[in-house]
């Protein structure tokens, strides 16, 4: 009888042990057939166009991306370097060139996977229906300054080179910036849509998508500042091999025309900042 009983628990024990490795294989098999999901982190410089190109990502290739947008720099809580220093889930960064650079250096973003995707300008708006200023010389630029009630720029690249070196180069920071705003997160050309600024400052692909503004054109070339945009793998990332596919596509030609549109231009090559 005891001998009976052995037996019965043996073949109990093997059934156990066979449904668990049943389970355990079905789990994996599972998990190998699910699309994979990569976490993205991209400044608003680069988001128009990250939209789209994420959305024709993952009908190519299947791949899931979740993506958070936040500023370059800056000290608000949604900004890039922010997210990272509280270890938010994160594979790719995409941000101002400079602010990546910075990210590399302290250690956050894998050296040596960087990769500029986009070159940016500033471009000038006014509210829809505003009268236009002339802004087709630097001398132009200074007299639209002085004359506007109320001028904004973003706190990322391109408001960090105009409050910095803009103005002093015009000779009008002690003119404007009593009347200027460094805008905090919200893009600046919401804020001429509201009429909070008669005049407002910011990369042309984050003015392209406002409503209720006129982008008046490009800052003329002796003022103009091109702010490479560009992409790396962040050091905490679980799957950096996955993460370097979607930036190997970022900067490929089947992304050019999608960045064109944006209002940026791909950048084909490495570029200094």
């Amino acid at each position: 009888m005891l001998s009976a009983l052995r037996r019965n628990v043996s073949r109990v024990s093997m059934a156990t042990f066979a449904a668990l490795l049943l389970s355990a294989c079905q789990t994996s098999a599972d998990m190998a057939a699910r699309p994979a999901e990569i976490h993205v982190l991209t400044s608003g410089g680069f988001s128009a166009a990250f939209d789209r190109l994420a959305a024709q990502y993952r009908t190519e290739t299947g791949t899931r991306i979740v993506t958070e947008h936040g500023p370059s720099m800056g000290e608000t809580s949604n900004a890039i370097p922010a997210r990272l220093a509280r270890h938010e889930p994160a594979d790719v960064v995409i941000l101002a060139r400079s602010a990546l650079d910075k990210l590399v250096a302290a250690g956050q973003v894998g050296r040596g996977t960087e990769i500029d995707l986009g070159l940016s300008k500033i471009a000038v708006a006014v509210k829809d229906g505003a009268p236009i200023p002339d802004i087709s010389t630097a001398d132009a630029v200074r007299t639209a300054l002085l004359n506007a009630k109320s001028v904004a720029w973003s706190d990322s690249a391109s408001g960090v080179y105009i409050q910095t070196t803009m103005l002093d180069r015009l000779g009008v920071a002690d003119q404007v910036r009593p009347k200027g705003r460094m805008i905090p997160a919200t893009p600046v050309g919401e804020i001429v849509a509201r009429g909070e600024a008669e005049i407002g400052f910011q990369q042309l692909s984050e003015l392209k998508p406002v409503k209720g503004i006129r982008i008046v054109g490009l800052l003329p070339d002796s003022l103009q500042k091109v702010t490479p945009f560009s992409g790396g793998i962040v050091a905490y990332s679980p799957q950096p091999e996955t993460a370097r596919a979607l930036l190997d596509y970022l900067s490929s030609p089947k992304a050019y025309s999608i960045i064109r549109e944006s209002g940026l231009e791909p950048a084909s090559q490495k570029v200094t900042p």
